[in-house]
């Protein structure tokens, strides 16, 4: 193909993985489970009137399909609409089971999500390419396989996001709506809505996850449910040297012929990246939010963008999932879960690897991830020396962020305008940067809702009198201790700030900030010790710090921004969200949206939900003034509404 442009006609399939793994070839897509086998063939489902909303040119040029002139053909939306089938793809939906929320639930598999084929581009790079939202599946159950512009927008505009952020991620190519339609329950208030259907092109090496190994898994001893082919050691065999061979070559090359050796080699690899992919999570407050078997890939990459979130004010116990009412994946849970998970799949292959031979290779997780987290830490404060107390002064940062409700992003951001200690105008500039870090504290108003509770208290005490008398009644409920425990608190919280005014808030601020700048002010200090040249470590600093220090990320209130102007028919300003979100350390990229301005009556009309339903807590009618400029910033500080958007 060297020297002609690439058309979607004329993209080079080879599709390995339906070559070197079993396929069923029913084309059956009624619920049902699909044993010895892990794909099944199907067909995507065509919509109606399929309209782009948006491609990324970056993840095209994966497949070669970069050119404007290609996207803008009606056949490019065609083909990833799910409305025509391209030359050589094969379509077919991956048979998968998953732990969900910590219980083993048996098969689930791609239930809207369809395998087209792999691509190799001209690079010799191969590439799985995906639709999601594509129609009926073996793997649908009761859903009907189809996914609509609230969940989609949000998919595709995270998956740029992420990997412009430099954190291993699946690729999202194009975002294609439509006039078909599908009835949600948004709000689950027996009100159903008709949405457009939707869907998504994805793009990664593989998307085998840990979920893809367990459906070897013999009948659960807590929820009696069984991987789809028990006993069938041959298939695992082959998707082990599958998966070695093709996405870990070097393993491969070194061990195939001492297979035993190469397959703990490969788990070992598999902890390490998954390990540092929820490293890289922590240092930019990214949540996953359903961090469950079938979530988790076997590349170390960010798979399945359901119901994510970045913080805005940090707080280590973030919920980015509205139905996470456990707290199993809060922001500070995120690595003992990730841990927790690589266990699972150590059991999901042990009829192949011995559990003796894996699991004593799982504490090579909490090295990796204090490894990378730390030196991605240190380039997040500019330091250069590695000194024992640095943990104590990220520590101690992250205690002030929590104790002022400081925002995440931009308090490690501004952090690169401080100067070194010995700049003339440092005094200066140390006074502007903690008034910004405390413009960037939350209210009194701000701390109340972030501490409003979920429970009213009579509902808390009922519950609190049910676990002391049968708590896996209310573990069924999904109501664990510290979930109690955390209303609890919230209940106290709020009453002591009944007690506390604005200016009272604001000078406990001040005074956080001021006692932690004197600590950053003496850990500088120390790396002007024995420099020669000051000014080229001032300029190396700044440069590293604004280079992992992003200036924009996707928040929940942006994408709903870009939702809502979408469900109107206009999609500039997911397209302009995504130019953003193309430069996030940028300094010269517009602060500003061209959409005009979302209230919170707007924000609360649409739902921000990633797969089910979503809501502000505001009465409709009630919304707060429009922004007198009519735009949005997107670099500051969230607007109030944001604080009440929930996703679930």
């Amino acid at each position: 193909m060297a020297g002609h442009s690439v058309t979607v006609e004329t993209l080079k399939f080879d599709n390995l993985a339906l070559k070197a793994l079993p396929v069923d070839s029913s084309m059956d897509v009624s619920q049902r489970q699909v044993p010895g086998a892990c794909f099944s063939l199907v067909d995507p489902t065509p919509v109606e009137n399929p309209t782009l909303v948006c491609a990324s040119l970056p993840a095209l040029a994966l497949l070669d399909l970069d050119s404007p002139s290609e996207i803008a053909r009606p056949e490019f939306v065609k083909a990833f609409s799910g409305n025509s089938i391209l030359p050589g793809s094969r379509p077919a939906a991956h048979c998968y089971c998953g732990h969900q929320f910590g219980y083993f639930s048996g098969q689930l598999g791609d239930g809207a999500a369809m395998y087209l084929g792999e691509v190799i581009n001209r690079r010799g790079e191969r590439w799985e390419i995906q639709l999601k939202g594509a129609g009926l599946t073996p793997f649908s159950r009761t859903a009907d396989g189809r996914k609509v512009l609230r969940s989609s927008v949000r998919e595709f505009l995270c998956s740029e996001a992420m990997y412009h952020l430099g954190i291993p991620t699946t690729r999202a190519g194009t975002c294609i709506t439509s006039d078909s339609r599908v009835i949600r329950d948004i709000f689950y208030d027996g009100r159903p809505t008709h949405e457009r259907c939707t869907l998504v092109l994805r793009i990664a090496p593989t998307f085998l996850r840990f979920g893809s190994f367990e459906i070897f898994k013999p009948e659960d001893a807590q929820t009696g449910r069984k991987g789809p082919s028990v006993g069938r050691k041959d298939i695992l065999v082959k998707m082990l040297d599958y998966a070695v061979e093709n996405f870990y070559p070097e393993i491969w090359a070194e061990h195939k012929e001492n297979k035993p050796v190469m397959y703990v080699e490969f788990y070992k690899e598999v902890v390490r990246r998954t390990a540092r992919m929820v490293a890289e999570w922590q240092c930019v407050g990214w949540c996953h939010g359903v961090l469950n078997t079938d979530n988790m890939s076997i590349l170390g990459v960010t798979i399945d963008y359901g119901p994510f979130g970045f913080m805005d004010k940090f707080d280590p116990q973030f919920i980015c999932n509205g139905s996470d009412d456990g707290g199993r994946y809060t922001y500070a849970r995120q690595p003992e879960m990730c841990k927790w998970n690589c266990n699972k799949f150590a059991k999901a292959i042990m009829d192949v690897v011995p559990l003796e031979d894996t699991t004593r290779h799982v504490e090579l997780f909490d090295e990796e991830f204090s490894q990378r987290y730390k030196h991605k830490m240190r380039q997040k404060f500019g330091l250069k020396k590695e000194l024992s107390k640095d943990g104590e002064l990220v520590q101690s940062f992250l205690d002030t962020m929590q104790k002022t409700g400081g925002d995440f992003t931009n308090c490690f951001r501004c952090l690169s305008r401080l100067p070194l200690p010995s700049s003339p105008d440092y005094e200066v500039k140390r006074s502007a940067v903690l008034d910004y870090l405390v413009s960037q504290s939350s209210s009194l108003a701000e701390v109340k809702i972030a501490n409003k509770p979920s429970l009213d208290k009579r509902q808390l005490s009922m519950f609190i009198t049910l676990a002391q008398s049968n708590p896996q009644v209310v573990a069924m409920l999904g109501k664990s201790h510290e979930f109690l425990h955390r209303e609890m608190e919230k209940i106290s919280t709020l009453e002591e700030l009944d007690k506390m005014s604005e200016q009272e808030i604001t000078n406990k601020n001040r005074e956080c900030w001021a006692s932690w700048l004197n600590k950053y002010k003496d850990r500088l200090e120390e790396e002007e010790k024995d420099v020669q040249d000051l000014k080229k470590l001032a300029e190396d600093r700044v440069s590293t710090m604004n280079s992992v220090n992003p200036r924009f990320i996707l928040r929940n209130y942006i994408a709903q921004n870009a939702i809502v102007a979408a469900e109107k028919g206009d999609y500039s300003e997911v397209q302009n969200v995504l130019r953003l979100l193309e430069s996030p350390y940028s300094e010269t990229a517009p602060m500003e949206t061209t959409a005009p301005f979302v209230s919170q009556e707007a924000a609360a009309s649409s739902s921000v939900d990633s797969s089910a339903s979503a809501k502000t807590d505001s009465p409709a009618g009630k919304s707060s003034a429009t922004c007198h400029a009519a735009r949005l910033d997107y670099e500051g500080k969230p607007p109030s509404w944001a604080a009440e958007l929930r996703v679930t």
